[in-house]
């Protein structure tokens, strides 16, 4: 038998973006959540605002898990472990409001809330934890796994990936009109494309990106492209009538980043759509671009914001070639209706979870497991399979006393021997006919 048993004391690090997931009005808009800003000045003191919306919750984000901090942390605890939980400096409000209120419900002998900057972290990291779950980006990950080496600690890495999004041929105004509404859900509701599994570039045929309008003749739908660019923009203008809905940058630093991604000429000559930006309100329009340089910054990093290249192929199954060298992404989205196509994304891609027709809904499904591989980091949680990462399997065997095999013992005379090469290859009927004396041949099924 197999018994789950706690594997003792972890240490969680959870990142700024996701750590709670809210819900409400049966989990189709959350409620109004904390939003930090920083003010303009060099001294970037933050103003923090209560009670303000920073974007309408999507259902994404309303889902049954309670957040990338609140979630393992459950597991962790139904597991059986002692927890210590160092939210994200990047979020104090946040990590001040898990520090305030959690020991008001857990007992604090098991849970640890330790609030702090980069440094803090790196001296957590000089213990010895029987488990560590880090979620956040490569580079940290790299230094976390250093750490962990010098006490053989396992590590679990939720890290960030630049996960694609195929875009087949759909032959159906609404189906196409659905499609789109996915895609700019899940590209710029959440945080601004500030998270992990945030479609990060689309791939499509090249004959079909471009196209700007759906054909008709006589009334009759004709072809409607895969992919419009003008139904990205006119679903991007109908999904956020205000500034506001949508999340500004984190900080200027990543509002930095952002912008130097566009400041290569060649770069922002492929820009469709927006590509404003102000870093005193630390926001950037959602942006769209089209085949820009496969060696720029914005094509071989991961972008983790508003700004959405759309590259095209000769065929819809060039894409598959196109993803093969790439590092394996967190996930890999597809709008399709081919099956065959469906089939060949799930065997020639690796990538954490391959979703078809819509994207990012996985994060909300308790039923699969949720984690990368390779470069987008191993481990995975959500439901059964956080309880599953935070315990140890161990196998139980259980063994009577009344019968013996005395060829397990020496000496190994031929009879000994004979038996036991039986017993290591699973013949049982002859390793019981040598048992009771008798030989195989001498019987006829």
């Amino acid at each position: 038998m197999v018994v789950p048993e706690p594997i003792g004391v972890v240490l969680i690090f959870s990142c700024w973006n996701l750590p709670l997931a809210e819900g409400g009005d049966g989990g189709r808009r959350g409620e109004k959540r904390r939003k930090e800003v920083r003010k303009g000045g060099r001294r970037g003191k933050r103003e923090k605002r209560v009670g303000q919306a920073l974007r309408p919750c999507s259902p994404f984000d309303c889902a049954p898990s309670t957040g990338l901090a609140l979630e393992p942390l459950s597991g962790a605890l139904a597991a059986g472990n002692a927890v210590v939980l160092k939210p994200s400096e990047l979020a104090p409000s946040t990590a001040a409001f898990l520090a305030a209120n959690l020991p008001k419900y857990l007992d604090a002998k098991a849970v640890k809330i330790v609030q702090g900057g980069p440094e803090v972290g790196e001296g957590l990291m000089e213990h010895r934890w029987d488990k560590v779950l880090f979620t956040g980006n490569a580079r940290v990950g790299r230094i976390i796994m250093t750490k962990a080496a010098k006490h053989l600690t396992p590590v679990a890495l939720e890290l960030g990936s630049k996960c694609p999004c195929i875009v087949d041929r759909i032959n159906s105004k609404w189906e196409c009109q659905v499609a789109v509404n996915r895609i700019v859900g899940a590209k710029w509701s959440t945080c601004a494309g500030q998270a992990c599994i945030a479609i990060d570039y689309i791939l499509v045929e090249e004959q079909f990106a471009p196209i700007l309008h759906v054909s008709d003749t006589n009334n009759v739908l004709v072809y409607v492209s895969s992919l419009k660019i003008e139904l990205l923009v006119s679903t991007l203008e109908r999904f956020f009538t205000k500034p506001e809905y949508m999340a500004r940058i984190l900080n200027e630093k990543h509002f930095d980043r952002l912008a130097n991604l566009l400041a290569d000429h060649r770069v922002a000559s492929s820009i469709v759509h927006g590509g404003g930006a102000n870093r005193k309100t630390l926001t950037i329009e959602p942006t769209i671009l089209l085949d820009p340089p496969l060696d720029s910054d914005i094509m071989t990093e991961e972008i983790f914001g508003p700004l959405l290249p759309i590259i095209t192929v000769k065929k819809t199954e060039d894409c598959l070639a196109f993803l093969k060298p790439k590092p394996k992404p967190l996930a890999i989205y597809a709008f399709t209706k081919d099956e065959k196509l469906k089939q060949r994304i799930i065997a020639e891609t690796s990538s954490g979870c391959v979703t078809f027709n819509d994207a990012i809904v996985q994060y909300g499904l308790d039923t699969v497991p949720f984690g990368g591989i390779g470069a987008s980091g191993f481990g995975q949680y959500h439901g059964k399979y956080t309880f599953e990462l935070f315990s140890h399997r161990k196998a139980v065997i259980k063994r009577s006393l009344w019968v013996e095999f005395m060829f397990r013992y020496p000496p190994w005379d031929e009879y000994r021997m004979r038996m036991l090469r039986r017993a290591f290859r699973f013949d049982y009927v002859s390793l019981v006919l040598g048992l009771l004396g008798l030989r195989q041949h001498d019987f006829k099924f």
